[in-house]
């Protein structure tokens, strides 16, 4: 039946953190990127939690990169358990929402098929993880002769954040191109395979065609009468 994955994804990477390194790494980050691709066999359903905190933003999408049909069912759940997207026999979504306190679970269904896998990626924007106010309080005590430079904390961190926000938008966006890129190449081999198999088979057909029409004509001018002695 299906299977349930705990995703706490890079939360537990700044956990591991050293204290000393933490406010530069809370001061800076407002949102986490994850992605993971997996393949999920026929008939099976694979689930998904990630646990959430209160008024975030947790943006979920998906993409079937190989498998027949292309398509997979999709459902997306509350703490509470109140559905909040279900979507069917989609071949890929992009699904946001302002989330409340405990663990949201999203599931991949593919017991629709009997014979075929999918090859599933998807991707988690986590935005608004934590308040920021405290750690970048915590920056000021590291940075001195700013009046000099007429040059504001605030500043600093606005163009930094500025910064990181578009290389992460830059990351989100190859991403998404790789995993088109890699949809449109599994698209691309299984037409390739398809057009060999039905030229083989009319390759076949037309030598039996060949060989009839060689017989049949052959025996047109065959003199069928016996002489007689």
């Amino acid at each position: 039946m299906g299977e349930k994955t705990w995703l706490p994804f890079p939360v537990l990477l700044l956990a591991a953190l050293p204290p000393a390194l933490l406010p530069g790494a809370a001061g800076f980050t407002h949102s986490l990127d994850s992605d993971f691709t997996f393949t999920l066999p026929a008939g099976r359903r694979e689930c998904f939690f990630q646990p959430m905190p209160l008024k975030a933003s947790l943006e979920i999408e998906y993409q079937v990169l190989d498998g027949a049909g292309l398509d997979i069912d999709f459902h997306l759940s509350s703490p509470e358990g109140r559905t909040l997207v279900f979507e069917q026999r989609k071949s890929d979504g992009v699904h946001t929402v302002e989330t409340e306190v405990g663990d949201y679970m999203f599931c991949f269904d593919n017991t629709f098929s009997t014979i075929s896998e999918k090859v599933i990626f998807f991707e988690l924007i986590l935005d608004n993880m934590g308040e920021q106010a405290q750690e970048q309080e915590d920056w000021k005590k590291y940075i001195t002769g700013t009046d000099m430079l007429d040059m504001k904390l605030e500043d600093i961190l606005e163009s930094i954040n500025s910064i990181k926000s578009r290389l992460s938008k830059s990351g989100h966006i190859q991403t998404l191109l790789r995993a088109f890129e890699a949809r449109d190449r599994n698209i691309q081999e299984s037409n390739y395979d398809r057009v060999n198999f039905w030229s083989m088979v009319n390759l076949v057909v037309m030598v039996v065609v060949s060989a009839i029409q060689v017989y049949m004509l052959k025996s047109l001018f065959e003199d069928k009468r016996k002489s007689r002695t």
